[in-house]
């Protein structure tokens, strides 16, 4: 295990592009947190007793916007210095959708460097020789990038155009702290930004280890993962566990599928035999407001899907997501939401006023259960992540009633 830092670290702020990343990397932070959507003031006096993380809800801005959003906020009340929050991270995509590069470029402005490093080894994703993998397969092989206007990029350098970046082998990550430590100020020095591989929660751990050794000067920057193995190294004390809730199992459930991922559909297919309903929704139809709520179900269980017989449309994400969320804030019964893909789930917040999250827990990797102020539940997961039960498993823990009703087949 890689050794804790030499003196107490400050609270952490930590600047997420959507909303899913952002409560996947506070619930990986490990220790008291909140979860803002919104940019807060920089006014607070003394020391955070909370790390902070804002979901910047940057993903779909052009570049410039994105890139306006990050230095907005770092440049909002000392949140990189000795005060408020003392120690920064950045979520990027373990995919390197989004505006990586502009958003980096900003959020390397007064640091010494960027430690970069965006791989997930939970969700199978690594990177080797400085490109990211997925199941073993490069990133640019894949389909990941499916719903995308662009290419994906042949490699983590390529990723952050603009960005000068050096890949760090593996074997050097897996060396002796102390040469990990003297290859990421080498590189620093030399006016690159160092970029690790890592395959495994240890290699993370190992790159933690070496950017908190040389101070908070070096930024982290990645995924959930890099998230998870700086909470591992703070090794603050427990959260306590949170209050419990009054029971909200007369309201219905409502499960949004903002995603175009194909595996998505195999997970509301076993999410029906607990008889939940499942509503597929015409994508033309859907954006044009001609979708109404239907009256004999709403106080039933609820999936939403975008049918996608006719085909994805790329770029056509943000209008659909809208058109979920209006669709999502107008259902009766106050339901409880499950929200999958960073961009629907913000546009259902948004359009119910929502601006603070209290993460509660996780139920699978990237599955995370947040309350709103009023005792309502959300639970927040990329639209890429989870095995064929996730959504199974995420009703049965809103709704404990369901893991005892017989499958219908």
């Amino acid at each position: 295990m890689a050794s804790s830092p030499p003196h107490p670290i400050p609270a952490v702020l930590a600047l997420a592009d959507d909303l899913s990343g952002a409560a996947e990397a506070a619930r990986a932070l490990g220790g008291p947190v909140r979860l803002s959507l919104t940019a807060p003031a920089g006014d607070v006096d003394g020391p955070a007793s909370r790390d902070l993380v804002v979901d910047l809800n940057t993903r779909h801005l052009p570049p410039a916007d994105a890139a306006v959003a990050v230095r907005s906020l770092l440049d909002s009340g000392g949140f990189g210095g000795a005060g408020v929050y003392g120690l920064l991270y950045k979520k990027i995509d373990s995919q390197l959708r989004g505006n990586v590069a502009a958003e980096a470029l900003a959020y390397a402005e007064g640091a010494e460097a960027l430690v970069v490093a965006p791989a997930l080894p939970a969700a199978r994703r690594t990177v080797t020789g400085g490109v990211v993998h997925v199941d073993g397969v490069p990133l640019h092989e894949t389909n990941g990038w499916r719903a995308e206007r662009a290419a994906p990029p042949r490699s983590v350098a390529e990723a952050f155009s603009g960005l000068p970046v050096r890949t760090i082998p593996l074997e050097v990550v897996r060396s002796e702290l102390a040469a990990l430590v003297a290859e990421l100020k080498g590189a620093a020095a030399s006016g690159v930004h160092p970029a690790p591989d890592a395959e495994t929660d240890a290699d993370l751990d190992a790159i933690v280890a070496a950017a908190l050794r040389l101070g908070p000067g070096f930024r982290l920057l990645g995924s959930g993962g890099l998230a998870g193995a700086l909470g591992r190294a703070l090794a603050r004390p427990a959260v306590p566990a949170p209050v419990s809730a009054p029971a909200r199992d007369a309201a219905p459930l409502l499960v949004v599928a903002g995603t175009a991922e194909p595996g998505v559909a195999r997970q509301i297919a076993h999410l029906e035999t607990l008889g939940v309903c499942h509503l597929p929704l015409d994508p033309d139809e859907l954006v044009a407001g001609a979708v109404a709520v239907p009256a004999n179900v709403v106080v039933r269980d609820t999936v939403l899907s975008i049918d996608g017989s006719a085909g994805l449309h790329p770029g056509g994400g943000r209008a659909l997501s809208a058109a979920l969320a209006a669709l999502a804030t107008a259902w009766p019964g106050r339901p409880d939401l499950v929200l999958t893909g960073g961009e629907t789930a913000r546009a259902t917040l948004d359009a119910l006023g929502v601006r603070e999250l209290d993460p509660v827990d996780e139920i699978h990797h990237g599955a995370v259960h947040s309350r709103t102020s009023d005792g309502r539940s959300v639970v927040t997961r990329p639209g890429s992540y989870g095995a064929e039960d996730s959504l199974v498993r995420i009703a049965k823990a809103l709704r404990p009633h369901l893991a005892a009703t017989p499958a219908t087949g």
